[in-house]
């Protein structure tokens, strides 16, 4: 772990984490693949449609609504958004087929039920803030499959919410979500763009998990500096006590 000199701050009171990439471990997906499965779903219900092509309009139209925050305008997406811009209806069998090819990425890095625990023996809160096109009631699922979900005292999800990452409208909604004051909060993330450039706009603290490869299209025209960079996510608890 490195960390910027002299960063230790007045006083913290919440730690705040990026979910994909950051509690889950990054691993590369097949984004067109996921639509496919989605289109074979539409096509199921509705024969009218071709999946080749309807697979192809629904990873277009999801990478278009996800760039606008690179350019400047950082408007919510959500599945839904991405169904009604291809003429679809939002049927749950659409949702549960890209979610079953999401699946084998939501699982939680190893060290993440210690490093949740840990911060909440150290008398911390502990709030998410994720960039998702899902509902809640997913991240909540996946968490309490997991055996965390009572270890989170506040979340926030940018498809219930006007803006996403790197907007500072998300980080003062996660910050409130954890009645924390932004400059004693931590933010915890794994894209220089959308978390540390982020958090830091609003005076949170920030830490790098470098564990996601990021393409060239998505790295945003903004690199923030972190105040940490992590080996490990388990490392959190180190960078805490010594800001404690």
């Amino acid at each position: 772990m490195t960390a910027a000199p002299n960063g230790a701050p007045a006083r913290l009171d919440a730690v705040i984490f990026d979910w994909g990439g950051t509690l889950t471990r990054w691993r590369p997906m097949d984004i067109p693949g996921t639509w496919k499965a989605v289109a074979a779903a539409a096509v199921a219900v509705d024969p009218a449609h071709d999946v080749a092509d309807l697979a192809v309009r629904l990873a277009e139209v999801d990478e278009r609504l996800w760039s606008r925050c690179r350019n400047g305008d950082c408007e919510s997406t959500r599945f839904v958004d991405v169904l009604a811009e291809c003429g679809l209806d939002d049927h749950p069998d659409l949702l549960a087929a890209h979610l079953g090819e999401w699946e084998p990425a939501t699982a939680l890095d190893p060290d993440t039920p210690a490093v949740l625990a840990g911060l909440k023996e150290r008398g911390l809160r502990v709030g998410v803030l994720s960039n998702t096109i899902w509902p809640r009631a997913q991240h909540e699922a996946w968490f309490a499959r997991d055996g965390v979900l009572d270890l989170i005292d506040g979340a926030v999800y940018s498809s219930e919410i006007a803006r996403t990452k790197p907007h500072p409208e998300a980080f003062l909604a996660a910050a409130d979500a954890v009645d924390a004051h932004p400059e004693r909060v931590l933010f915890v993330g794994d894209r220089p763009f959308e978390d540390i450039h982020g958090a830091k706009q609003v005076g949170m603290r920030a830490a790098l998990v470098p564990f996601t490869v990021i393409g060239d299209h998505e790295r945003g025209p903004v690199q923030g500096e972190a105040d940490a960079v992590l080996d490990r996510l388990l490392d959190v608890l180190d960078l805490v006590d010594r800001w404690l």
